[in-house]
């Protein structure tokens, strides 16, 4: 068995150049609210769900973006209801949310 049953990568780069980034859409205080509410609900810690910062996965068009593993979903979305979505039905039910998934 994995050592957490869900491991969650938030995007939370910021480039320099201007160009389009995760950090511009608010990623760092989204990733605090999930790893805050993942915390609140119990489900860190081994066997749980791990939330954490990523430099650049390369899909800041789409951003901000997030993948969990270990089923390499990946997802963007825009405000805390779709995090939160993301936590229960993913994260807590098991389903992937298809309406927040970003295309392989």
């Amino acid at each position: 068995m994995a050592y957490y049953k869900h491991h969650v990568f938030m995007c939370t780069n910021q480039r320099e150049d201007g160009r389009q980034a995760c950090a511009q859409r608010n990623a760092q205080v989204s990733r605090d609210f999930l790893k805050k509410r993942s915390k609140e609900l119990g489900l860190t810690g081994k066997g749980g769900v791990r939330i954490n910062i990523a430099g650049c996965l390369n899909r800041c068009a789409q951003g901000p973006v997030a993948v969990v593993y270990p089923e390499a979903v990946w997802y963007t979305y825009k405000d805390t209801k779709d995090l939160e979505e993301i936590l229960q039905k993913h994260l807590i039910d098991g389903e992937p949310v298809e309406r927040l998934r970003l295309p392989e």
